[in-house]
């Protein structure tokens, strides 16, 4: 496959893979499907929204840091300024870029899902609720035992509602990583031997 394809398949990959994040990442503020809860962090009540959600890394690290290079990359493929060894040579730039932001996201999905969730529980049976993360520090133990998420009584199955955008998170940031990876190298490829756009296939 000529480079200038291969670069082609990459960004309209990191497109999809991008706008999934960045859905996923906005989707995390609103637990059970509420603005309530926004609303209430926001007007500094108490934290309300898991702070790896804030952290944004669905947003700038999986979205923007591969949205960016998925638009030079796709500029590659096509016949123009950016098809040649020049911007073969600049989407390894762009595409390290996107590595880092694909790490971000990476990072901050495994922290989420590590931590766990914000949300009204109990210490104990007799205790008094009130907000906070129980599951900080079992490093992740509570994933494995679904018994253990009814101790969070408010957002409704906000365990559930963060383990299944976090492993989304963490798989599409995954992707990203293996995709501009391959196209740090598939750009190297291209500098030293074009991106054959122009060539016609026998």
């Amino acid at each position: 496959m000529c480079t200038g394809k291969c670069s082609k398949v990459i960004a309209i990959s990191l497109y999809v893979l991008s706008g999934v994040s960045i859905i996923c990442n906005i989707i995390a503020f609103f637990p059970d499907w509420s603005t309530m809860y926004a609303k209430l962090d926001r007007e500094e009540n108490g934290a309300r929204i898991t702070d790896e959600v804030k952290y944004m890394g669905g947003v700038i690290g999986g979205g923007i840091m591969c949205l960016i290079p998925a638009i030079h990359i796709h500029l590659t493929s096509s016949i123009g300024c950016c098809a040649n060894r020049c911007g073969m040579f600049l989407s390894i730039g762009f595409a390290a870029a996107g590595v880092v932001g694909a790490l971000y996201s990476l990072a901050t999905s495994a922290l989420g899902l590590s931590n766990g969730p914000i949300c009204l529980f109990m210490e104990t049976p007799t205790s008094v609720p009130g907000w906070g993360r129980p599951f900080l520090n079992n490093n992740g133990s509570y994933l494995g035992d679904s018994d253990l998420w009814t101790k969070c009584i408010e957002p409704k199955g906000v365990v559930e509602f963060n383990l299944g955008l976090f492993a989304t998170l963490l798989v599409v940031a995954s992707l990203e990583l293996v995709l501009c990876g391959i196209q740090m190298v598939n750009g190297l490829f291209g500098c030293i031997c074009g991106t054959c756009s122009g060539r016609e296939e026998a």
